[in-house]
């Protein structure tokens, strides 16, 4: 079970290069040297399990998750590629796509978000993520947030699976997203309605959280 994460959000003028790098370098290459290690072993016994927790952004990116969102679209397509190959040695991957999760990572993250200094971007950018944004976010953790426990019991089920999914989403309430994002391969479908959720009907949408 490759479990390591570490989380990024805010505008992107106001994040190192550095930073992003040790965080792909968690995420993703973390990812890439634990198969590495296990699926020589698994290939020449011709039988294993590998189960990623993913995120369900790495399936549709969120506004100020650009970084983070990168690392777990490189998970979904490192494991997408791997899984085909696996499949010849019978070796199955799963990947765990958890929405919000209530734990203290998240709780670090927007803390640190709070405090960070947003003077290397444009001041309605940066009124935008602390105004906007934070506080929507807060509220979706509150309404649509699952427990460490509730996704472990998740991962159990996909473990245990006497045919392991390839992809197991942990949360129902975020099946339309990836839904709306197959409906229409142009992409101009999602973008148009993520843009309204944020800049036109936030209102309504912390409402309907609530």
């Amino acid at each position: 079970v490759s479990n390591a994460g570490v989380g990024m959000a805010g505008p992107l003028e106001c994040q190192s290069l550095a930073a992003m790098q040790s965080l792909m370098d968690t995420n993703f290459f973390g990812l890439v040297r634990l198969v590495k290690e296990v699926l020589p072993d698994m290939k020449r016994r011709r039988g294993g399990h590998i189960v990623v927790i993913s995120s369900i952004m790495g399936l549709q990116g969120i506004v100020f998750n650009d970084i983070y969102s990168a690392s777990k679209f490189a998970v979904e397509g490192f494991c997408e590629s791997l899984v085909v190959q696996a499949l010849r040695f019978n070796v199955a991957i799963s990947l765990v796509e958890p929405g919000p999760v209530m734990t203290e990572f998240e709780t670090k993250l927007y803390e640190e978000a709070e405090r960070a200094d947003y003077s290397r971007t444009d001041p309605e950018t940066a009124e935008i993520f602390t105004k906007l944004y934070l506080r929507n976010s807060k509220d979706v953790f509150t309404s649509l947030g699952q427990t460490p426990e509730d996704i472990a019991e998740h991962t159990l089920r996909v473990i245990e699976a006497a045919r392991p999914p390839f992809r197991h989403q942990t949360n129902v309430a975020y099946t339309p997203m990836a839904a709306l994002k197959h409906a229409d391969p142009s992409g101009a479908l999602i973008t148009d309605a993520f843009y309204k959720l944020v800049f036109k009907y936030d209102t309504v949408l912390r409402f309907g959280l609530r």
